[in-house]
């Protein structure tokens, strides 16, 4: 199912926030809830939640929501306590990265002088 008229174009004309953080890992952009208002984000919450899909993130379960090459999702939390929604490419999912081997590789830190890989 398509996103309805109203929130296609709520996801059209937020300005999302691209995520630093994760800018060479997981490129992906938010919107914050109290940034944007309650009305049109607690919709787009709960459509993502009841018409998207069961995906992964590593081994953690995530509903994801497709529309117009654009991959949606909230990190879990019930409807009433997401603060956040996330969206990035199709390409740029975990799914698509691990079908064509393009996970990103893991990060390497030194603790007490032995390596390990962040998991």
């Amino acid at each position: 199912m398509k996103l309805p008229l109203e929130l296609k174009a709520f996801v059209d004309s937020t300005t999302w926030t691209f995520a630093k953080t994760y800018a060479e890992t997981w490129p992906h952009e938010y919107i914050v809830r109290d940034r944007v208002g309650e009305d049109l984000f607690l919709p787009l919450v709960r459509h993502i939640r009841g018409h998207g899909y069961e995906g992964r993130f590593y081994r953690k379960p995530i509903t994801y929501f497709d529309e117009d090459g654009m991959v949606y999702w909230t990190m879990g939390a019930p409807v009433n306590e997401t603060t956040i929604v996330n969206r990035c490419t199709k390409e740029q999912t975990y799914g698509y990265r691990l079908k064509h081997d393009l996970l990103p590789e893991p990060k390497r830190r030194k603790n007490k002088g032995i390596n390990r890989c962040d998991p």
